[in-house]
């Protein structure tokens, strides 16, 4: 049974890339939060009797049905309202720091130049936006893989489908991500 301690140092660690496997999901920021917050809650409330070892697998689920559950109910609401917001054209993206998701400042090593530090962040840019661009299916395979560092069987029990068709996903994913890379000097 996960203490009250345990329970809080591991959502801790995991918020980070939640929110970003979330916002590469959703595109949104606040939607984002939402559902970070929402997988949390749902994870403590269900969840909190069990076992440490058993929540890394249990959350990574419980975001993954969030997120759908977010699709579900934008279709719906899509499907009967009309938001007047989206005849505006803002820029959505306006509020949101790359910098402040993926960086901390306790890790940046004060010798790198202004011409580095700004490369870096360029990539991180490209690197980003072509996850986004991936369809869903491949861009879930993929972040669980390799962002998450999950093993097969794992990916393919939050995904709810077959190993082989984890292998098809990220197959696909790095190749994609590959071909939108690679002209841009990017390489894996």
């Amino acid at each position: 049974m996960a203490s009250d301690s345990e329970l809080s140092d591991f959502l801790k660690n995991a918020e980070k890339k939640a929110f970003k496997r979330a916002y590469y999901h959703v595109r949104d920021e606040d939607a984002a939060l939402d559902i970070l917050q929402d997988s949390m809650i749902k994870l403590c409330s269900s969840y909190g009797d069990k076992p440490i070892a058993e929540l890394p697998m249990l959350f990574q689920r419980i975001l993954s049905n969030t997120v759908l559950d977010w699709f579900r109910r934008q279709k719906t609401r899509n499907a009967l309202f009309t938001n007047m917001s989206d005849f505006v054209s803002d820029d959505a993206d306006a509020d949101f720091d790359l910098l402040e998701v993926t960086t901390n400042p306790a890790e940046k090593p004060s010798s790198d130049s202004a011409e580095t530090w700004i490369s870096r962040v360029q990539t991180l840019e490209h690197i980003e936006t072509a996850i986004m661009g991936l369809p869903a299916r491949q861009r879930e395979a993929f972040l669980l893989r390799y962002w998450e560092e999950m093993d097969l069987a794992e990916t393919a029990a939050v995904m709810g489908c077959s190993e082989g068709s984890v292998k098809t996903h990220c197959s696909r994913a790095i190749q994609a991500l590959s071909k939108t890379l690679a002209p841009q000097g990017i390489r894996p």
